[in-house]
């Protein structure tokens, strides 16, 4: 398996960590992410070696998103870009949270958007003292995608999962971890080797078990997750033709205050 332009893969005795490798643009979510996360994803189901995954990010930050800085030129245009970015990107993500092994992720600095829906998708969430999470989509005029309603309901429950959406709410660590979507917090400066310890030790148990385990978990939402991606892809192409989503980005590019007129 071989690296991609936002993803660095390497492996270690059956572990393949997986480096969200784009920092200085803060590992944005876009049509090039977009395809090389379905075909590391891909990848990654036919490696027979594979016994577990750690996902982590390089930078200062673990992702923020949606790149805004490529939205905002286009945003007259975005519902058929969304429509292409999240074919890829949702078949990517169903591929990757269906992983027969389990998945480990570190998270540092600000995961927001599509960046917590694939971490709240993981199996354990590790985060840094100084971690902050958020949802930036309302902010924006959007509605949410990336799975955001199948993962975030299924660690937060439905009622809070929804207000940390509607009100665009951005949670320290401690917060994170009450709410259900941080499992693990360790010190900043001791995360990448606390969460490679954790993988390693379960890329050493009873992988059989351990995918059956999540085989069996994931039984019981298979139907609800494909629906809901698919809804949430085609809901968000429709938002993003709006007014208001259109002035959201104009408004966080252009550093000032939205003006949404409900249409």
């Amino acid at each position: 398996m071989t690296s991609t332009d936002s993803i660095r893969v390497e492996w270690q005795d059956g572990l393949a960590i997986l480096s969200l490798a784009q920092p200085a643009r803060g590992n944005p979510f876009d049509g090039t992410f977009a395809r090389d996360f379905l075909q590391v994803a891909s990848d990654l189901l036919n490696a027979p070696q594979l016994r577990a995954v750690l996902l982590r990010a390089e930078g200062a930050n673990f992702s923020f998103g949606g790149d805004l800085k490529v939205f905002y030129p286009a945003r007259d245009r975005l519902a058929p870009l969304v429509r292409e970015w999240t074919a890829d990107l949702h078949m990517g993500l169903q591929r990757f949270w269906r992983m027969p092994v389990p998945v480990v992720t570190a998270v540092q600095g600000f995961a927001m958007g599509g960046g917590v829906a694939l971490l709240a998708g993981c199996d354990v969430v590790m985060a840094g003292a100084q971690t902050r999470i958020g949802s930036a989509f309302a902010q924006l005029g959007f509605s949410c995608d990336s799975g955001s309603t199948v993962t975030l309901s299924s660690r937060m429950g439905v009622a809070r999962a929804r207000r940390f959406v509607l009100l665009a709410e951005v949670l320290a660590a401690e917060e994170a971890q009450r709410a259900g979507l941080v499992d693990l917090i360790v010190p900043d400066e001791q995360l990448q080797d606390e969460a490679l310890k954790l993988a390693r030790r379960l890329a050493a148990g009873p992988t059989i078990a351990f995918g059956e385990t999540k085989r069996l978990f994931m039984k019981a939402g298979a139907a609800q997750l494909e629906a809901q991606l698919e809804d949430e892809a085609l809901t968000l192409a429709r938002v993003s033709a709006t007014h208001d989503a259109q002035e959201g980005i104009a408004a966080m590019v252009e550093k000032r205050k939205p003006a949404f007129l409900g249409r």
